[in-house]
């Protein structure tokens, strides 16, 4: 699969909720892609995650909640990694 392709594969997300659940449900996580002050999640894989985002936003994606709030650990650690120290 070329660079391109891959590209079109991608699923990019900026609701830490939503990037949560995808984690959680085990999409992949490929980067952090910054954009002006915020960054988007970039998983592959992106019919799954379609499918996973609209189970999200319709409140019928059923999820382990331990698991989704490691997720979202795990995704905050990641943004604070990548953000400049203020002081």
């Amino acid at each position: 699969m070329d660079m391109k392709n891959e590209a079109i594969n991608e699923y990019l997300v900026k609701d830490l909720g939503e990037a949560s659940a995808l984690l959680a449900k085990s999409a992949k996580l490929l980067r952090l892609q910054k954009e002006n002050a915020f960054f988007w999640f970039v998983f592959s894989n992106k019919q799954l995650c379609e499918e996973i985002a609209e189970k999200y936003w319709f409140g019928e994606l059923l999820i382990n909640a331990k698991s989704y709030y490691e997720s979202m650990r795990t995704l905050k650690d990641r943004l604070f990694m990548n953000k400049p120290n203020r002081i």
